[in-house]
């Protein structure tokens, strides 16, 4: 519709300056635009792929000829389609999992999973791995020098000064790992064995129990000269576990 004859014969005149009587969808119809535009559509045909082919074949009692199909069905169809296992690469750098900010060396931890659950340890320092490296310390508690991860573990707001303390550098995530070939053959002996009595295949080293007694010392030392020793080391040797009328999200560790 023009704008200089709004009102003379229309066919859909303005009600308000800037509001026509019908619509777009009404006035489309009423102008027959939709002939128009099937007019100017032409169908395009497309010629069908046949099927089947006839193709001749040998032989008098074969009928001469045979119909053959384009595309072959499958033969074997699987029972149950199973996920494609995604191929993922893993980086060559191992990357650290950030420390929460209570996680420092020195500070007592609860951990809360694997046979030293309830059990309060010492944090030394975090390995390339991202996993922490705590002891006991063993004398008290009974938990060695060991690898635990940061989810598994409640830190407490006691600590103790470890800046006189030196931990070997040998103590990492190498340190920690056991021999599978040595593991292996001690199985496969005792598989042979009918009447073998059944051991567990880790045994610990003379190096293993020289590195545990000497970072017990300095740790006992520090506790020993800290204000409180009596009540740490009571602290240290329990068990953490709660009691009725004791709620975690209540505590203060």
């Amino acid at each position: 519709m023009s704008a200089k004859n709004p009102r003379a014969g229309h066919k859909n005149p303005l009600l308000v300056p800037g509001v026509h009587r019908f619509g777009r969808s009404a006035m489309y119809h009423k102008r027959g635009m939709f002939i128009k535009r099937n007019l100017k559509t032409v169908q395009k045909t497309t010629a069908k792929k046949p099927v089947f082919v006839e193709k001749p074949v040998g032989g008098a009692q074969n009928g001469e000829k045979r119909l053959v199909q384009v595309k072959k069905s499958k033969r074997y169809h699987p029972t149950a389609i199973g996920k494609t296992r995604r191929v993922v690469q893993r980086p060559s750098v191992i990357r650290r999992n950030r420390l929460r900010g209570t996680l420092t060396p020195g500070t007592v931890l609860i951990l809360l999973a694997g046979r030293h659950a309830g059990k309060r340890v010492v944090l030394l320092r975090q390995l390339e791995s991202g996993l922490l490296l705590v002891t006991g310390p063993f004398k008290l508690n009974g938990v060695p020098l060991r690898r635990v991860n940061q989810q598994f573990v409640i830190a407490t707001s006691t600590r103790l000064d470890l800046s006189k303390i030196e931990v070997a550098e040998n103590l990492n995530d190498t340190y920690f790992r056991r021999d599978k070939k040595a593991l292996r053959k001690q199985r496969q002996q005792q598989e042979g064995e009918i009447f073998a009595s059944v051991k567990d295949g880790y045994t610990l080293t003379e190096t293993r129990k020289k590195d545990q007694g000497e970072l017990d010392k300095q740790i006992l030392s520090v506790v020993k000269t800290s204000k409180d020793k009596k009540l740490l080391l009571k602290y240290l040797a329990s068990p953490f576990a709660l009691r009725s009328g004791q709620y975690p999200h209540r505590m203060k560790f």
